[in-house]
């Protein structure tokens, strides 16, 4: 089954208009946990547009109750308040995502032929903390192909890549059914590239109730991150209800 870990930064974005802390991004968290949720995303930018960094703290707080249930912070490594906060939380997961600070929201993944070297020492001492490392990536094999030159893979768990799948998101709400089948295919083989890498494949950007299901048809996806459509949804039916909704459509995509 492929898990579902619901990304809080739009939950914190909406708390950030106001200055009387509503609403809780902690409370949601546990909202999204008793829902079922698998896990909890946040990304933390050094502007904290959204995620400020206490928010990282108080829910790795909160989650020494709930040990089963995953932490994944994003972010991008060469920020150095970044590595910070990963050494202070020690996740379980850490999705790297080459973003400038400046840039509206993730668009792209790590150009590994030319930043791979870069890489190679943070990937050592996040798997060193007992963290799993996931690169999101665009679907590109060729530079899929390129992460095992990256050294060693075996972390506490397999390291994974995030397929960046906002052009797939695209092209469901806007494209033909052409341009979407061979955009599915592209990202089919981005995945099947990867787990014959023997790295897991995680997804997420901009997936929503409508084009999750016919993503999931690609095998073996093993976990998403929802964020922004899944905050939207909790608007007209309730957060508890929005992540039992994304639950449904994950569990009937992987009968």
């Amino acid at each position: 089954m492929t898990a579902l870990s619901v990304n809080l930064n739009k939950i914190a974005l909406v708390r950030n208009s106001r200055t009387i802390g509503i609403p809780s991004v902690v409370k949601a968290g546990e909202t999204c946990i008793q829902a079922g949720a698998y896990g909890l995303t946040v990304h933390p930018r050094p502007d904290e547009r959204h995620i400020r960094r206490h928010d990282v703290y108080d829910l790795a707080e909160m989650l020494k109750a709930h040990p089963t249930i995953e932490f994944n912070i994003e972010g991008n490594p060469l920020e150095a308040r970044f590595m910070d906060i990963v050494r202070d939380v020690k996740p379980h997961q850490v999705t790297l995502v080459p973003d400038d600070p400046n840039q509206f929201t993730s668009d792209h993944g790590w150009d590994i032929a030319n930043q791979g070297e870069t890489l190679i020492p943070i990937i050592k001492e996040i798997q060193g903390l007992g963290a799993r490392v996931s690169l999101f990536m665009d679907p590109d094999p060729e530079q899929i192909r390129l992460i095992p030159t990256l050294g060693s893979m075996q972390g506490p768990t397999e390291t994974r890549i995030e397929l960046y799948t906002e052009p797939y998101a695209t092209a469901s709400r806007e494209g033909t059914k052409e341009e979407l089948e061979t955009l599915h295919t592209s990202y089919a083989v981005a995945a099947k590239v990867a787990q014959e890498c023997n790295l897991g494949v995680n997804a997420g950007h901009d997936l929503n109730l409508e084009n999750l299901p016919q993503f999931l048809q690609i095998p073996n996806i093993l976990e998403v991150s929802i964020g922004h459509a899944l905050t939207v949804d909790a608007l007209m039916m309730g957060l508890g209800n929005a992540v039992k909704a994304y639950l449904d459509a994950i569990a009937a995509a992987n009968q």
